[in-house]
């Protein structure tokens, strides 16, 4: 037998698998919440990773920029012009944990609203998709609660909650998890109130602890985790949205990767870029 030191050569290293969290933050004003400093978990995150600039477009309602955000499609081609979802054209428009998944048949999606239009097969919408075959095998987890009922404080906790369950346990290769209190406190007491300043806190306190866990992750399973936090729209100072103003369409993106630099983004990306640019993270050419 001749000894062949190439057969005993050690195989490569197989790469980190990637993976995503994002975090939608409803009607954050991202002046208040970054630049003035109201939440210092995200502005942490922004400075050790990065910050882009994003404007929504009209009607900023968070029915058409969400969908726009989740699925690259813009208002014209997804067709949901409010919050009702009637004539919604979202079944031609898969989002981006489905896109994921049929990329990669292999990997698991998670995601956690407490605004039920988002995943909620029983109402309006959903934008992303309900995917029962996936449900059934284990692929794909959807938790909702109603805040519109019973308010978002307790279930925007209920959503961290389980995501970091989720996280924990499931390893899902992409998750959406969204939270509302800041939307709810801006329409009942404007964005300058303290109740809205309290909002921002328990907010940045929820970013603390994913982040953490995400963090955990990547340095224990030694997974390429990317953490990408956006918002829908912002608000005018007497609260309230819907229209084209400055504040109503600010918007951003921050995106902190725990093991190493973030992707190249462009200094302003527009909301139909947001899915196809973290679907190349995930898949990169």
């Amino acid at each position: 037998m001749t000894f062949s030191p190439a057969a005993f050569a050690l195989s490569p290293q197989a790469s980190p698998r990637r993976r995503i969290l994002l975090v939608g933050l409803d009607g954050l004003r991202v002046d208040l919440a970054i630049d003035a400093g109201l939440m210092p978990t995200l502005v942490r995150l922004a400075a050790e990773g990065s910050r882009h600039g994003m404007l929504v477009a009209a009607p900023t309602m968070s029915g058409p920029s969400w969908a726009t955000i989740l699925t690259g499609a813009t208002i014209a081609e997804h067709g949901v012009t409010d919050n009702q979802f009637l004539g919604s054209e979202l079944c031609r428009y898969p989002d981006l944990l489905s896109r994921a998944f049929y990329a990669d048949q292999r990997r698991k999606t998670f995601a956690a609203a407490s605004w039920p239009p988002l995943v909620d097969p029983a109402g309006f919408g959903p934008i992303i998709h309900e995917r029962r075959e996936q449900h059934h095998a284990g692929l794909h987890r959807v938790v909702v609660r109603d805040g519109e009922t019973r308010g978002y404080v307790p279930f925007d906790a209920e959503m961290v909650d389980h995501t970091m369950w989720s996280l924990t346990h499931d390893t899902p290769d992409v998750c959406f998890t969204y939270l509302c209190d800041a939307d709810e406190s801006a329409h009942l007491h404007g964005p300058l109130s303290p109740e809205y300043a309290a909002s921002l806190t328990r907010l940045d306190a929820h970013l603390a602890r994913l982040s953490a866990e995400v963090a955990r992750l990547a340095e224990v399973d030694g997974d390429d985790w990317l953490l990408a936090i956006t918002s829908d729209h912002g608000h005018v100072d007497a609260g309230g949205h819907g229209g084209d103003s400055a504040l109503e369409r600010e918007s951003f993106v921050v995106l902190h990767r725990p093991q190493g630099a973030p992707p190249a983004w462009p200094a302003e990306v527009s909301p139909t870029e947001v899915t196809p640019r973290l679907l190349e993270f995930l898949d990169p050419a």
